[in-house]
């Protein structure tokens, strides 16, 4: 494996590339743009790139399917890390060009749903065409191929345009979440301050076969972060569910939790326990703590001894 090399969402200037350069490590890496989130993860999986720096959500459009079903089949990864990166949207276009003069306008889907009443507002005649990412997006107005496109500021140095308009962005404090990804491994130990994901998919579709699979969370004070659900490919109706919780998998309500899916689920994929980017310690409620699951064991193991009696967690 080549632990010193990463792989990202290229090409250069795309906002994942911004995400990446925020961990420290990444100035001692080889970075290396992909065309596509898929082709990033595979270079992890291949052994060609110690790990690949993807994003996963967003604050106004959600999931970002390609990672969410990327994680969710193939060849296992992990997470290792996340990145929360705020988003404002430049329009970059060659030298010289008037904003009036814009007929054509691209950029990643994802950017398309950021900027929409904007450009509703301001150049309503517009025509958009999607692109591989918004970096990408920039390159084909340098080539000639559209007039302008959005991007983070910063691209336009990349590929020599100018920003027509700065800072544009339909919804104010829009966040996108990026995560680090690698082969399987230990994860990292607990911080306090920590996230685990899974994948699972459903032992059979029938009322309620949800609700068990949330009442396990609930039943041991997990709190969860996001639930998605992707289709599996087998026909409608069945999908597999993807969920961030609080918490790390050594977590004793954690491991718990995560237990009682195993039962019920027809299969479990550990997505990884990694550090929070916002750094957030839950809030834990009586009966949730590891001290409290280690003493609730203890009273069963006494009884099973024949020493029945009250074991309480120290307080």
């Amino acid at each position: 494996m080549t632990a010193g090399r990463y792989t990202y969402l290229g090409p250069e200037g795309t906002f994942t590339e911004a995400a990446l350069r925020t961990l420290p490590e990444a100035a001692t890496r080889e970075l290396v743009p992909m065309v596509s989130v898929p082709a990033a993860l595979d270079a992890v999986r291949n052994g060609e790139a110690g790990g690949a720096l993807v994003p996963i959500e967003n604050s106004v459009e959600g999931g970002v399917t390609a990672t969410v079903d990327e994680l969710s089949s193939g060849e296992p990864l992990l997470i290792y890390r996340e990145v929360l990166l705020p988003i404002a949207f430049a329009l970059l276009a060659r030298p010289g060009t008037e904003l009036d003069a814009i007929k054509t306008v691209t950029g990643h889907p994802v950017a398309q749903a950021q900027v929409r009443r904007w450009l509703q507002r301001n150049l309503p005649d517009a025509q958009w065409e999607s692109a591989a990412s918004n970096a990408d997006g920039a390159r084909l107005v340098q080539e000639g191929r559209f007039d302008a496109a959005f991007a983070g500021e910063f691209a336009a140095v990349t590929y020599g345009l100018e920003p027509l308009v700065t800072d544009i962005h339909d919804a104010q404090h829009a966040v996108t979440r990026f995560v680090l990804v690698g082969r399987p491994s230990r994860p990292a130990a607990p911080t306090g301050a920590d996230k685990t994901s899974v994948a699972l998919w459903l032992r059979s579709d029938r009322p309620g076969a949800l609700l068990e699979v949330l009442q396990e969370f609930a039943a041991c004070g997990v709190n969860l972060m996001r639930i998605e659900s992707r289709p599996t490919g087998e026909g409608i109706g069945r999908y597999c569910f993807q969920i961030d919780c609080e918490g790390h998998l050594a977590d004793r309500r954690v491991g718990e939790a995560l237990m009682g899916l195993h039962r019920l689920c027809s299969e479990v994929r550990f997505l990884g326990s990694y550090p929070r980017a916002d750094g957030a310690r839950p809030t834990l409620h009586p009966g949730t703590t590891d001290a409290d699951f280690v003493a609730a064991a203890e009273w069963v193991h006494r009884s099973l001894d024949g020493r029945p009696g009250e074991v309480r967690p120290p307080r």
